[in-house]
């Protein structure tokens, strides 16, 4: 088996090559990216008689299909996403599969006929948030006759002991989109009735929830992200009464960024006075960005808990998933790089070795084995613990 890992060089990215240079059944690796001075630098984690270098073009999709047609039985994308539509069409022009972790709905109509026609597999959302969340919650609707309430929680922050800062937060994934993530407006449905929270409130204390993860407490939920779409994604949008989509982070945090968001740190307005047009976003990423790093002894956590509550045969049922993993100090990736970049080599060798046949654009919530995918994500030492139990009181 032959992978091309695009943008290999970046932290998932790397985390993919380790993975697939550990697995038997690739012979070839092709790292195409830009630079490569990071693999240089990580190569003692890598099976590097497997890898080969290739520059490339991202904006080119002649350049891509190109690459793509010379070699390989499947593609992971790991580009930035304004990449992905790139990538991907250049994939189905090649008639060679495609993984990515961004949204699917970063895809345009186009792909979505095109790969059905040519039958090409693209696998979007294949990461850890699109990714994970989306097989867990897919098998976990699947156990159910009826779905009445489904929360989906997901973050990154680092442990305890290192969580030693105002924001009690540091940087695992690209701060500029963990930003770009507090200025999106969140939609859930309370009670039957969907409540859109602005981006400027969903830090307001009104939204802000505790939760417990695994017995660990100290940690809080914010509104983030549209729970409708999602409930659309997994076909319950219709019957579902309660379904929230929600970052975690240590509690305090969103105090912090409730003050920041109301002095207008997130504005993306130049500030009178100054040269160059600075603005405010901008500023707030330079100056935050270089004091929020880890330090090489410090560990992440990315956390994941998922609730769904539900009938099955007449009777009320809650399933609980939760997931938690951490930093790899032996090689230095983040948990945020193992989640991502793990899960898409398992998803891509799914698909290069014929455990998904599927053609098309294609979901983890439907086209993702569950069984497999867990026993998979487990041997890299990522456990997902499930839960089932009859609720005391039948939901009506």
């Amino acid at each position: 088996m032959e992978v091309i890992v695009l943008g290999g060089s970046g932290l998932q990215g790397r985390a993919a090559l380790q993975d697939l240079g550990n697995n038997k059944d690739v012979m070839k690796i092709i790292c195409a990216d830009v630079t490569f001075e990071a693999v240089d630098s990580f190569s003692e984690h890598l099976n590097m008689d497997k890898i080969v270098r290739r520059e490339i073009d991202a904006t080119s999709k002649e350049n891509l299909t190109a690459l793509f047609k010379e070699e390989a039985n499947v593609v992971i994308d790991l580009l930035p996403k304004q990449f992905n539509e790139n990538a991907a069409r250049a994939a189905i022009e090649a008639g060679v599969p495609l993984v990515n972790c961004s949204y699917a709905s970063g895809l345009s109509k186009e792909v979505y006929e095109k790969a059905k026609e040519k039958e090409v597999a693209i696998m979007p959302e294949s990461g850890l948030d699109p990714g994970i969340d989306l097989v867990l919650c897919g098998y976990g609707v699947s156990q159910l006759d009826e779905v009445h309430e489904l929360y989906s929680y997901c973050g990154g922050v680092p442990e305890a002991d290192a969580a030693d800062n105002p924001l009690r937060y540091k940087i695992s994934w690209n701060f500029d989109s963990t930003l770009m993530s507090y200025k999106r407006p969140a939609l859930m449905k309370c009670n039957g009735e969907n409540i859109d929270i602005p981006a400027d409130d969903q830090h307001n204390e009104k939204w802000i929830t505790d939760i417990t993860l695994s017995g660990i407490e100290g940690f809080e939920s914010i509104p983030n992200g549209n729970a409708i779409n999602f409930a659309k994604l997994l076909g319950i949008e219709k019957e579902v009464i309660n379904t929230e989509r929600r970052s975690i982070r240590w509690s305090g945090h969103a105090q912090f960024w409730r003050n920041v968001i109301r002095l207008g740190f997130l504005e993306t307005e130049s500030v009178p006075g100054l040269n160059g047009n600075v603005t405010p976003h901008e500023f707030l990423l330079k100056h935050l960005e270089p004091r929020l790093q880890y330090e090489l002894h410090e560990k992440d956590l990315v956390l994941m808990k998922n609730i769904i509550r539900g009938k099955k045969d007449g009777k009320g049922i809650e399933i609980i998933y939760e997931m938690i993993d951490e930093r790899d100090l032996g090689t230095g990736l983040f948990a945020m790089n193992r989640t991502v970049g793990y899960t898409a080599s398992i998803v891509a060798n799914m698909i290069a070795n014929g455990t998904i046949k599927k053609k098309g654009v294609l979901s983890p919530t439907t086209d993702i084995p569950y069984m497999a995918f867990i026993e998979e994500i487990g041997k890299r030492g990522i456990h997902i613990r499930e839960s089932k139990s009859q609720l005391n009181k039948s939901l009506a």
